[in-house]
């Protein structure tokens, strides 16, 4: 049986803003104060510990990575709680999937409670229950643990999983996972990104252009190929 994993920021909701608002906080009050979108939007599919070492390293902030990751956490979940939306095709997505029994997990690079904040907050815990954090793992994105382990929590080989994703690293630790992978650039001119060419199925559209129906129907096919 086809087992699906999706990624959470930017694939199932559309949490990015969150990340960037508490990051730029974050940054501010260990003096960078012009911290921009267009600077966040580089980092998106890192994990946030790993972006906040390259930005420590940056920006020669003196406080220890753990302190900032700490503050940085406490902000986003603030705003995770109330403030997150999932994207309404992904939502039916995960719904029909869930509908058919098939086996589904997260796997992304926030921390366990940044995830659980989140899908709880949509009400999306309560159809996906299998969770991987990066931070449980040995390597994040682009490398492919994340995704060897939920598979190893579904029960399920790597050949018969599906991953959903939304940034060139995951598209990779997808491939480097031996998983197929549905592609839905979350910033759109990274849809010709060489990570994205060994897509199984590609929306160059992002969101705008996602679809559950085809989203489902190529499933379908692949489950019968």
């Amino acid at each position: 049986m086809i087992s699906v994993i999706f990624d959470l920021d930017g694939t199932l909701v559309d949490s990015e803003p969150n990340y960037y608002e508490s990051g730029r906080r974050t940054l501010a009050r260990h003096g960078v104060p012009d911290f921009t979108w267009e600077q966040h939007a580089r980092f998106i599919g890192i994990g946030t510990l790993e972006t906040l070492e390259i930005l420590r390293d940056r920006y020669a902030i003196e406080a220890p990575v753990e302190e900032l990751l700490a503050e940085q956490n406490a902000v986003y979940l603030e705003l995770a709680r109330t403030e997150t939306a999932a994207f309404p095709e992904m939502r039916a997505f995960v719904e029909r999937l869930h509908a058919a029994g098939v086996p589904m997990a997260v796997a992304s690079g926030s921390s366990l409670e940044a995830i659980d904040a989140v899908l709880a907050g949509t009400g999306l815990d309560a159809l996906l229950t299998t969770v991987v954090s990066a931070e449980e793992v040995a390597h994040g994105k682009p490398a492919p643990d994340v995704f060897l382990e939920a598979a190893r929590r579904l029960g399920a080989e790597p050949a018969d999983c599906v991953v959903v994703e939304d940034a060139a690293p995951g598209a990779l630790a997808a491939r480097a996972a031996g998983m197929a992978c549905v592609a839905v650039p979350y910033v759109a001119r990274t849809a010709h990104d060489p990570a994205f060419a060994g897509a199984d199925l590609l929306f160059p559209g992002g969101q705008r252009e996602f679809s559950a129906q085809a989203a489902h129907d190529w499933l379908t096919a692949h489950r019968t190929a």
